[in-house]
């Protein structure tokens, strides 16, 4: 293997991991968005659900009280009638004991019934919140999952193919390079950079003169003492001579 075939592989190794890293990144997100959409509707559901159950339970409550109300006051009006023909003073005390009472459990209850229609009209209004949530939420879903994940197989086949091509390239790097380019990578994120000057294009740190005197050989890799990136010597581009008015 030349330096120059793996100088060339490299940097289309460098070019193919780049993109790989705008796709995957882009796949995340895609993913990421319609998995959030998908776990906040069965939290929104969950919690619609529950909210419904409270409700129902709230009233079934509320009817009990009503009915106790109307059995208290049917008592009261029993009680009254009782009293008119109490015929003793003992009778009568009793009577009116017994009256106050259950006007006492009578107003207890109407209070209950007061703070849990309070109760039911907030569990009503959020539950009237949690289903135009659930509703809207669902139009999103509806509208926007089939092209999300047609996008991610999109997404997935690039990837494939440019891994496919990636492969190709690393058999044409010597192995060892290869395993230095992969850990440099995996830590930087790019792993390889060149000098034309005796300056890394990397880090844009001027290396030692001796080691940019190696590296204009072509003869192997290096490491810039900088940045530790991978580090090859690439010709300057030939310019045009100042002047120079082409063919004649």
């Amino acid at each position: 293997m030349t330096i120059e075939a793996q100088i060339e592989a490299l940097e289309s190794l460098g070019s193919l991991d780049a993109e790989l890293v705008v796709l995957s990144e882009e796949l995340t997100r895609e993913r990421e968005g319609l998995d959030q959409k998908r776990v906040r509707m069965n939290e929104i559901t969950r919690r619609l659900e529950s909210s419904r159950g409270g409700v129902a339970e709230m009233d079934k409550t509320r009817g009990d009280l009503f009915a106790e109300i109307r059995q208290m006051n049917v008592q009261i009006e029993r009680s009254r009638e009782k009293h008119t023909r109490c015929r003793t003073e003992k009778e009568t005390l009793a009577v009116q004991r017994e009256i106050e009472e259950l006007r006492k459990l009578l107003r207890d209850r109407e209070v209950e019934v007061e703070k849990l229609g309070q109760l039911l009209d907030q569990a009503k209004l959020d539950v009237s919140r949690l289903e135009t949530e659930h509703s809207e939420l669902g139009q999103q879903i509806g509208t926007t999952e089939a092209p999300v994940l047609e996008r991610c197989q999109e997404l997935e086949a690039a990837i494939g193919q440019k891994e496919h091509l990636r492969k190709g390239f690393a058999t044409k790097v010597k192995p060892q390079t290869y395993r230095r380019y992969e850990m440099i990578r995996k830590r930087k994120g790019s792993a390889i950079a060149h000098t034309t000057d005796g300056t890394c294009s990397a880090c844009h740190i001027s290396i030692p003169p001796m080691q940019f005197q190696q590296l204009m050989r072509r003869a192997d890799f290096d490491l810039c003492p900088n940045c530790n990136r991978l580090l090859y010597f690439k010709l300057p581009v030939a310019t045009p001579l100042e002047g120079s008015t082409g063919a004649t």
